[in-house]
């Protein structure tokens, strides 16, 4: 970490102020974001995608549950792979917590994976998780909305991702997506967001861009190159290795 600017308290006082400025012009402008977002256009949908869930078949209209909203988190893991994304593991990590809350505002979550459902349960089982998370194996769903796609033998190829055609190297992509459904049951795609478009949703990096030392990741190969699924750290490793808790 660089040598810091070390001051008197009514120093830092005054810095802390002429900052906290800017972080309300900062929140202004989010809430006006966030306004404009929910201003947006939606799409009907009409394709009849099923899901599998533990509890059988369910159409996209069926998730919604009691709930006119549904908010839907593409979670990476295709079919045959033993493990979900660590990345994408990161966040679901934040993901039980939040349900009961998100009930109380009419809104149902789930995650959404590519992978059969029995592939998808031993990964949860593994990872203690407890939030919804359907199957849409043998669907168009991924693809419809951007975060599956088919790749060369070399596992390359062009696809079109967070809204425009780049190179792409996994099969699977993170995003998040929102729909809406009214009285007679119609279904409305009103949002997606891919990328760093879902850095909101990872409350840890909230927790840490409040630190000294930031997510302090600057040095690292590449964003993320920390993140491990949580019973891959070291001391969580040591923890089961010596019965701790």
């Amino acid at each position: 970490m660089p040598p810091h600017t070390v001051v008197s308290r009514d120093q830092w006082l005054k810095a802390r102020k002429d900052f906290l400025a800017k972080e309300k012009a900062f929140t202004r402008a989010r809430d006006q974001l966030s306004a404009e977002r929910r201003a947006l256009p939606w799409v009907k949908l009409d394709k009849p995608y099923m899901f599998e869930t533990p509890e059988g078949k369910r159409s996209l209209a069926d998730l919604f549950g009691d709930h006119s909203q549904l908010l839907v988190y593409h979670f990476m893991l295709g079919p045959g792979r033993i493990e979900g994304c660590p990345s994408c593991s990161y966040l679901a990590d934040h993901f039980d917590g939040m349900l009961p809350h998100l009930a109380q505002r009419d809104v149902t979550f789930t995650a959404i994976s590519r992978a059969p459902l029995n592939e998808i349960e031993a990964y949860e089982r593994r990872m203690g998780w407890r939030f919804p998370w359907a199957s849409s194996h043998g669907t168009d769903f991924n693809y419809d909305f951007g975060v599956s796609f088919d790749l060369d033998k070399n596992g390359h190829g062009k696809g079109i991702y967070n809204y425009h055609e780049q190179d792409i190297e996994s099969g699977e992509m993170p995003g998040l997506s929102a729909f809406y459904k009214d009285e007679n049951g119609d279904v409305f795609h009103t949002y997606s967001a891919y990328a760093r478009g879902l850095d909101s949703l990872v409350g840890t990096y909230n927790f840490l861009d409040l630190a000294p030392k930031g997510r302090d990741e600057d040095k690292l190969p590449w964003t993320m190159a920390w993140v491990r699924r949580h019973d891959e750290y070291e001391d969580a490793k040591q923890k089961s290795c010596c019965g701790g808790h």
